[in-house]
């Protein structure tokens, strides 16, 4: 029997799943050219470099199982953050952190040699293997009451399962690892009342200083009722109108640390605020100050931390203008930064932010050394949760293993619209029947994360453009999403990863020529406006069937130029071309579910899955920018 290499790596990869090969971490390499070095436990044993150890996840994604995960190309610093962390990638993010190429830390950190290197190292993440981590960290820290483990959001969002049960796996699942504070951002996209029971079952705290009750709503009986049927959860300070908790104090062996949350601050502007009537959002910069003040004049504690939503950028922003915050814990922009950035505080002092990745891909651990009382320096490192080097935890993976086994009812809501809330072909399946299913072999490595358009956007965008009938298609710009390698099965699991949320309904409408460019320039000004307060998160939207020229460094306005139709004809400002789209805010589309219209194009397209084409803009005055390598687009 002859193989092709898809098949080959196809059949690999079904025998590496079901146990029937030894050191699946390098069985499937294939590329004579590419020898990294080899990974070991030995990365995990970090002694106790002080008296405290604090441990941080964040934008796990509800990523349950190890997966691949492919880091950015392109991550742009413009302004001020031009050629700073963690707008660096490639070979200068290597040289700028001392890392050796081809090796573990080279492939956890960078997208370089990502195919082979993934072949080589095999998947990442994996709660059962992040159970594993966490344990060891705790036990060379001395136990777990000398440590705490922190959560920076978007936990229960991003797969199939999370979407079933409305995040309640992901909040069984961070009791079994031991989280004790979280914040969130996703979290949100859920309807409020499902936030408050999930908020119920969790058992560690929830945080968020930047949160508070509309006034109308603390006025009002109906969100009152809704706090009262949750055991007052909602409702923290009347008062203050503060909905959460803003801060906790942990005496972690012996040591009072002060730990403060920071929810995503612009979630209404990103998500529909239909699902969170009774909230609202925002940077609080004031309320955190008074805030810090209140802890640090009445609370004496060794040190205050903050765990926060806010991306990095913000967060380096907001530490210059902080006083009082010992260390910034970051999350929503899905940097893994293996050290931390220092800041110095408006009043001398030293803040050092850090931002740990994605996906379950990575553990901060940062150790602070306590002297009498005072916190005298801090050790970090950011590890990566190699899952075939860390062995499955056994109570965290037999959750996993029983979660699958749950069956697809009529409880299910995946839609907006009641009249399709579930889907009927799916009733009476099991969850791993579902996500299970081989729908094709992808020819080329399937990727989202960067500032421009990403392999798996570009299926999203062909399969929009092929379900609409339409000329141009568009999908967000957002960060979370799984890889899969070239010549991998691409399984409906892998799909709910790309496109599972609440509000997945697509839809198709009229845009002339000087629409889509005020929506590009936009949404372009969002991206690389040079004052980080004024971002809202999140990467360029995705286009399909149409090409633009893009300059990050010009003005609002002056970005965007060249749209041309994939077939070359120029967009014209008045003339009226069809889009086809998905995930609107503030409207339910009449469209199918994304997830669907996605997995019938690749089922129907699984005899010849190469991309012909991927919409990479035509980008300018960025050559030189350290944010940007190996860029398959034109550049002038």
């Amino acid at each position: 029997m002859s193989l092709n290499r898809r098949e080959f790596l196809h059949v690999m990869s079904m025998a590496a799943a079901a146990g029937m090969l030894p050191g699946t971490a390098s069985a499937m390499s294939t590329s004579p050219d590419y020898k990294g070095a080899p990974a070991s436990m030995d990365m995990y044993n970090l002694p106790m470099k002080g008296k405290v150890r604090l441990l941080h996840i964040t934008d796990t994604h509800a990523q349950l199982k190890p997966i691949y995960f492919r880091e950015p190309n392109v991550n742009l610093g413009t302004g001020p953050a031009f050629g700073k962390l963690p707008h660096v990638v490639g070979h200068k993010l290597l040289k700028e952190l001392n890392i050796k190429e081809n090796t573990p830390l080279a492939h956890a950190f960078t997208y370089l040699n990502f195919q082979d290197a993934s072949e080589q190292y095999g998947k990442v993440g994996g709660f059962a293997h992040l159970k594993t981590l966490l344990d060891k960290l705790r036990e060379s820290a001395g136990g777990r009451e000398n440590t705490l483990l922190m959560d920076g959001g978007d936990l229960w969002h991003g797969s199939g399962t999370a979407l079933w049960t409305r995040g309640a796996d992901m909040v069984e699942a961070s009791n079994l690892i031991g989280v004790d504070v979280m914040t969130g951002h996703w979290e949100f996209t859920y309807k409020e009342n499902e936030v408050l029971t999930n908020l119920n079952n969790f058992k560690g705290e929830f945080l968020a200083q930047n949160i508070r009750v509309k006034e109308d709503s603390l006025f009002g009986d109906a969100y009152r009722d809704m706090v009262d049927r949750h055991n007052g959860t909602g409702l923290y300070d009347e008062d203050e109108g503060r909905a959460f908790k803003p801060y906790t104090i942990k005496i972690i062996n012996g040591e009072r640390i002060a730990v403060v949350g920071q929810a995503f601050p612009r979630t209404a502007n990103a998500n529909p605020q239909s699902n969170f009537p009774d909230w609202s959002f925002g940077l609080r910069e004031d309320a955190l100050q008074e805030t810090v003040n209140e802890i640090r004049e009445t609370k004496k504690v060794a040190a205050i931390v903050m765990i926060s939503h806010n991306g990095m950028d913000v967060d380096l922003k907001m530490a210059s203008r902080i006083n009082g915050i010992d260390a910034i814990f970051g999350g929503h922009t899905h940097d893994g930064i293996p050290k931390t950035t220092p800041v110095k505080t408006p009043e001398g002092g030293v803040c050092h932010v850090t931002n740990a990745g994605s996906n379950g891909k990575f553990v901060g651990c940062m150790d602070l050394d306590i002297q009498n009382g005072k916190l005298r320096g801090v050790n970090y490192n950011l590890l990566p949760v190699f899952s075939n080097i860390l062995p499955a935890d056994e109570t965290v993976q037999t959750f996993i293993d029983h979660l699958y086994t749950k069956v697809y009812d009529k409880s299910i809501v995946e839609s907006r619209d009641p009249s399709r809330a579930y889907n009927k072909d799916r009733l009476g399946k099991t969850y791993g029947d579902i996500l299970n299913e081989e729908l094709a072999v992808a020819e080329d490595t399937l990727y989202r994360r960067g500032n421009f358009m990403g392999t798996w956007d570009q299926i999203i965008v062909n399969s929009l453009r092929e379900e609409h009938d339409a000329q141009i298609a568009m999908s967000a710009g957002v960060r979370w999403g799984t890889s899969v390698l070239a010549g991998e099965m691409i399984t409906m699991e892998r799909v709910m990863d790309e496109t599972s949320m609440t509000y997945g309904e697509t839809y198709k409408s009229e845009v002339t020529g000087a629409q889509m460019k005020d929506i590009l320039e936009g949404i372009c000004e969002n991206l690389f406006q040079k004052d980080p307060y004024l971002q809202s998160g999140g990467d360029m939207v995705r286009l399909g069937g149409m090409d633009y020229t893009c300059e990050p460094n010009a003005t609002l306005g002056n970005r965007i130029s060249d749209m041309r139709l994939d077939d070359g004809t120029p967009l014209e400002a008045n003339k009226t071309y069809s889009v086809a789209g998905w995930a609107q805010v503030e409207s339910v589309g009449d469209g199918r579910l994304m997830w669907d219209v996605a997995a019938d194009y690749l089922r129907n397209h699984k005899n010849d899955m190469k991309l012909k084409k991927v919409n990479h803009p035509k980008l300018k005055g960025v050559k030189n920018n350290p944010g940007i390598e190996d860029y398959p687009g034109e550049m002038a």
